[in-house]
């Protein structure tokens, strides 16, 4: 893979959920050698550091949503970070959880739409994140990023959304926990979804190809969103949302290295992990491990690691 300008952007977003322990994980991913780990690959690596969210009023405890307006305010932190980033070379966002996706996504998509050029998306998680903050049970806007870049509405308070992604540039994938709402939601959309039980029959480089051919063959940038719970608990514990039946290592792994085959990733978070619920740092290792597959790393060149 040729020389990149990767930025590390941390983004310790903590509010998208009640069980507190993401605002750890841009420091975890650090503690566990991603920047050096890049820089191994030939890579140029800035590091920004870790962000914080714009001013905005207190939340209380009386609204059904969970902070909403500390996530907001990131949400608009992110989006110009995400912008101004995407000028200068490879922003790799640093979670935090998934609600820092209403930002980066939001954010590389305006810069797309500058150029020219279309926005794809590649979401690799357990969940859809397909809610609005009116469709959501649980009240945690971690499960909302998918439903406010394609532009759904229920929004109130947050940035507006300048250029949605068109649902047909999304891909879903490794999907296993879809609640009835986001399911009803997502039955009327041309958003691509595979779940794990079509992996299981068809693999999961098939699925993924497809998607990359469309990428190419459009001249779309590709912002890649990585949930550690796309990864099954045996192998990355550290998460607040396991979900049983999840990609495994080697799953993982192989679509790392297709993107980085494809040439086509512009922009990728590394959103979930939770140190706190953490073995020894083995998720944030993994995490390194995935990011270095998908800028170049191949198994040769792996060094056998041991947690004991």
């Amino acid at each position: 893979m040729d020389q990149t300008d990767c930025i590390l952007i941390g983004a310790p977003v903590d509010s998208g959920k009640r069980r507190a322990g993401c605002l750890m994980g841009p420091d975890a991913l650090r503690t566990a050698g991603l920047g050096q780990a890049l820089r191994d690959l030939g890579h140029r690596v800035e590091d920004l550091g870790n962000l914080s969210p714009e001013t905005y009023n207190p939340d209380t405890d009386d609204n059904r949503l969970f902070r909403p307006r500390e996530t907001a305010g990131w949400a608009a932190r992110l989006i110009a970070a995400a912008e101004a980033a995407m000028g200068r070379g490879l922003p790799i966002f640093l979670g935090g959880d998934h609600a820092l996706s209403l930002g980066s996504v939001a954010g590389v998509a305006n810069h797309a739409a500058r150029t020219g050029r279309p926005q794809f998306v590649l979401w690799l998680d357990a969940h859809s994140d397909y809610h609005t903050p009116q469709t959501t049970d649980s009240g945690n806007l971690h499960g909302t990023p998918l439903g406010y870049v394609t532009g759904r509405d229920g929004f109130d308070g947050f940035p507006p959304v300048a250029n949605p992604v068109p649902q047909e540039n999304i891909c879903l994938l490794g999907l296993r926990s879809v609640d009835a709402a986001e399911r009803a939601a997502l039955e009327g959309t041309a958003i691509q979804r595979h779940d794990m039980r079509e992996i299981d029959e068809r693999g999961i480089a098939r699925p993924l190809g497809e998607f990359l051919d469309r990428v190419r063959a459009a001249n779309g940038f590709l912002h890649v969103s990585l949930d550690v719970d796309f990864l099954d608990p045996t192998f990355a514990p550290a998460v607040g949302t396991t979900v049983p039946g999840g990609a495994t290592l080697r799953e993982g792994h192989l679509v790392m290295e297709m993107i980085c085959d494809s040439g086509l990733m512009s922009s990728l978070d590394l959103v979930e992990l939770n140190p706190f619920l953490d073995e020894r740092g083995r998720t944030a290792q993994l995490l390194v491990d995935l990011a270095a597959s998908v800028l170049g790393r191949r198994v040769f060149d792996r060094p056998t690691r041991a947690f004991a």
